[in-house]
């Protein structure tokens, strides 16, 4: 059963879990993709680097999260760092692959009209297949950021989990509201990132909406 009047009573606690899961996602899945565009800029250039790199970063992501954060612990500590090299690691792969996707979707027909325009490489690669390319790249970070609002809960075994701290006390003190508490907005909060994303991608490429139309 769940205790109204415990969570009534506790909304601090409830808010300052959310915000640290908050924060852990956002500088996860933001450095995730910043490394992730950076890595596809270099792939962009030389193709034959994206078997390496993506090789690698699928390496990574077939490592369970808590193995990897057991070799990162003795190095970086029970720390938001450790907790954040974990979960960027697991972006990596996602959003690589995906703004890659994107890139290569762009019509070779488009290619060639801007370089008609005499665009140069990286003013073809910013105003016509960056922008062609964003369905697929938002695609990837709704994946993205959807699979590390899940994988924050398990930092909480270093003690960084924000709502996954929820459900650790939950478990120990055999208090199940605590558990239901940190699941339920856990999952609310993935379907809530999800929708915002959906949104952003839908008002940055109206283009898609008309051609569906």
């Amino acid at each position: 059963m769940v205790d109204w009047d415990w969570i009534f009573g506790h909304l601090d606690d409830i808010g300052e879990a959310l915000s640290e899961h908050l924060l852990l996602t956002g500088l996860a899945v933001g450095v995730g993709f910043a490394l992730s565009f950076a890595a596809a800029l270099v792939i962009h250039r030389r193709r034959a680097l994206y078997g390496p790199i993506t090789a690698f970063a699928g390496i990574v992501y077939t490592i369970p999260s808590l193995a990897l954060l057991a070799f990162l612990v003795p190095l970086t500590g029970l720390s938001v760092l450790t907790a954040e090299i974990a979960l960027v690691s697991y972006t990596l792969l996602i959003l690589i692959r995906n703004i890659m996707a994107g890139l290569d979707s762009v019509p070779p027909e488009m290619r060639e009209a801007a370089d008609g325009m005499g665009y140069t490489q990286w003013q073809r690669l910013w105003r016509v297949e960056f922008p062609l390319a964003l369905p697929v790249i938002v695609a990837g970070l709704r994946v993205a950021t959807v699979t590390t609002i899940g994988l924050v809960t398990v930092t909480a075994l270093i003690g960084q989990g924000g709502l996954g701290g929820l459900m650790i006390r939950g478990f120990i003190r055999q208090f199940d509201t605590l558990i239901y508490v940190g699941a339920v907005l856990s999952v609310l909060l993935a379907i809530i990132a999800d929708l915002a994303l959906l949104l952003v991608q839908r008002a940055i490429t109206p283009w898609t909406r008309m051609r569906t139309g």
